[in-house]
């Protein structure tokens, strides 16, 4: 979950504010003040993430790329230097470049002329292609405005719309922060508490198995979700009590589908058992000894780290009413591993090839032992109870080196044209009504790319109806990946085209 902060440097900033018997304060010094409190925040709750700080006016610069020693973004903060006017459009194409969540600090304004927010909005449905606002980003994102300026104040022209307009473009996952009262330090303090409070606070939780427990850090912080298919959909939090459930061999839980993944932190333990345990510092070098891995304190998050690690499994954790998800180690380097918790879909059955997690038991309880007595066969996947009432077969594309050999049969067909022209289409085909099926458009654009290279490629002793054909194919793909109706029909088989050279 990196994070990148955006500093409006224009004039606009360095207007004075009054504070009651005092000096003279500039809006560019309270959001330093602000950001300050933010990034000792971060240093003590979340030294994991990364962050970045960049500045703006007309241009954007990158002050500090992407680090977790925030004493060298507060140096930054204190040797900003003012520039000309706000232009947030060109912040934010820079930021797209470097960024995967994004938040900004400014005064509210907006800019003046060509290049300020308003002209940005207002044009942004003119422009082409190779125009386009850089809002959405091509990446998740959540977009915290923190406004050096109270509601009234941006409420008295059209500020507070357009930056509302902002985050409605960029996905609505954010929140326009502004100052409460005057505008003082206590004030910027207060707001960023807000900030904190909103998206930084730290998720604590106690990891229980058994009669052990340990007092453990999620990061980041696990989002509430809401299910679609539920009739009254209500938010679903993660439980601050973790109970781990059962142990698992990775081979038979694969590689699941999950909604996020966390790191878990054991906490109130001595540093070194902290780094060792978690493996999530950068400054260890060196391989820990046995003396070192022990530690001081004896910590349950880091025997369950150490043991899932070395036998090879994962362990079940339950997060809340018939909702689930897995433990694990996962190793960064040779010499540094983490604790890692992913969450599967809410549900009692979100592995089917396990079935219902509440059926599964321990192998002393079953009559026999089901991985045999060399460990040879596995119980998983089970097979379904009854017996599919069709008998048809149909394109899934589990894995991706599904989807490859499917690919590579269409192009090997092409190359071979035109004595392959039937098998050719039939693939064809076959991959585009699967992918219309899954709404899969990017991958009938992808293939049209990839009949149009093999087009380009074609050598000269090659029939020249080879060359008419794979350009018919790769646009009809083309057409359907538009998603138009008119060329987009599940029914609908593209057909050879007729030449003069088909027999």
């Amino acid at each position: 979950m990196p994070t990148v902060v955006l500093m409006d440097v224009s004039l606009s900033m360095t207007r004075p504010v009054s504070l009651d018997g005092s000096d003279e304060f500039q809006r560019k010094n309270l959001a330093v003040h602000g950001l300050n409190m933010l990034f000792e925040h971060m240093a003590s709750n979340y030294r994991l993430e990364f962050t970045s700080l960049m500045a703006f006016s007309s241009l954007w610069e990158l002050l500090v790329p992407f680090t977790r020693d925030y004493n060298a973004l507060q140096e930054a903060l204190g040797n900003l230097e003012d520039y000309d006017k706000t232009c947030v459009e060109a912040a934010l194409n820079g930021v797209s470049n470097v960024v995967q969540q994004e938040w900004a600090v400014t005064d509210g304004s907006l800019g003046i002329g060509k290049g300020s927010l308003r002209h940005s909005l207002q044009t942004q449905k003119h422009r082409g292609d190779d125009k386009k606002f850089p809002l959405p980003f091509p990446f998740p994102t959540k977009l915290f405005i923190m406004s050096v300026a109270n509601a009234e104040e941006l409420q008295m022209t059209d500020a507070m719309d357009n930056l509302e307009e902002l985050l409605r473009l960029s996905g609505g996952d954010g929140q326009i922060f502004t100052m409460e009262g005057p505008l003082c330090m206590k004030s910027v303090q207060a707001m960023f508490g807000r900030l904190i409070d909103h998206a930084y606070s730290p998720f604590h939780a106690v990891l229980h198995c058994g009669n052990l427990s340990s007092d453990v850090q999620v990061f980041p912080r696990p989002e509430p979700i809401v299910m679609d298919e539920e009739v009254e959909p209500m938010p679903r939090s993660v439980n601050i009590d973790l109970e781990i459930v059962g142990f698992i061999e990775i081979a038979d839980i694969s590689s699941p589908p999950v909604i996020s993944r966390h790191l878990v932190l054991p906490i109130n333990v001595n540093k070194e058992v902290d780094e060792v345990g978690t493996g999530t510092t950068d400054e260890l070098e060196e391989e820990p000894s046995a003396s070192q891995m022990a530690g001081k304190s004896p910590n349950f998050c880091v025997l369950l780290h150490g043991s899932l690690k070395v036998e090879g499994m994962v362990a079940l954790v339950q997060l809340g009413p018939e909702w689930y998800g897995m433990l694990y180690s996962q190793a960064d380097s040779k010499k540094k591993s983490n604790l890692m918790m992913s969450l599967f879909e809410p549900g009692p059955e979100p592995l089917p090839w396990l079935g219902k997690i509440t059926h599964l038991g321990p192998i002393s309880e079953a009559a026999e032992n089901p991985y045999g007595e060399d460990d040879s066969k596995s119980p998983f996947p089970l097979q379904p109870s009854a017996k599919r009432s069709y008998a048809q077969n149909v394109t899934v594309w589990i894995k991706a080196s599904g989807l490859q050999t499917d690919v590579q049969k269409i192009l090997r067909n092409a190359r071979k044209l035109p004595d392959k022209t039937q098998t050719f289409y039939k693939e064809l085909n076959r991959l585009r009504k699967a992918a219309l099926a899954f709404g899969f458009w990017e991958l009938l654009k992808g293939v049209a790319d990839l009949l149009e290279r093999e087009c380009t490629l074609l050598p000269d002793s090659a029939h020249p109806d080879a060359a008419f054909q794979l350009s018919h194919a790769a646009q009809q793909l083309k057409l359907a990946s538009t998603g138009d109706s008119q060329y987009a029909a599940f029914d609908h088989n593209i057909a050879p085209m007729h030449t003069d050279f088909s027999s």
